[in-house]
């Protein structure tokens, strides 16, 4: 409980100095900060905003930073069929808001960020949020194998 804890205070510290740093005035150097949360609470748009670098465009975990990482990246449009055809919605938004950890090793050193803390940090509208996670799980959820899930 202390290490998660301990771990959630880093995050959002993190948050805090890196949105800190993006909103000082860019004036100074003539660049634009970077875009830390899109304005589209779509979830497609989330998806390839906050997931694609790991988890592919199409979310079958071929994204350009799989080589740096230490774990495989698991292919998220067999997730159904992985759980006899049904989408594990709960779960997977709980990984994504970071109310448990994990039990897949990719996710176990939490090399996947937990959005929910970044997403309440970024941005104080609770209702936006939810509909944020709400939406980009829906998409994931979007993204099932056909053949592989109970329709």
């Amino acid at each position: 409980m202390t290490f998660r804890l301990t771990h959630l205070r880093l995050v959002l510290l993190a948050v805090a100095t890196v949105t800190a740093i993006a909103s000082a005035p860019a004036q100074r150097s003539g660049v634009q900060p970077p875009q830390l949360l899109p304005a589209s609470v779509f979830g497609p748009d989330l998806f390839r905003f906050y997931c694609a670098s790991c988890h592919g465009i199409d979310g079958r975990g071929g994204g350009p930073v799989v080589p740096a990482l230490k774990h495989r990246i698991p292919d998220l449009t067999m997730m159904a069929s992985r759980e006899d055809g049904v989408f594990p919605k709960a779960r997977v938004t709980a990984i994504v808001v970071g109310d448990k950890a994990p039990a897949i090793p990719a996710h176990g050193s939490r090399e996947m960020p937990v959005w929910g803390p970044i997403f309440r940090a970024l941005d104080s509208d609770s209702a936006r949020n939810k509909a944020r996670i709400e939406n980009l799980v829906a998409y994931v959820e979007s993204l099932q194998v056909r053949g592989a899930a109970k329709w």
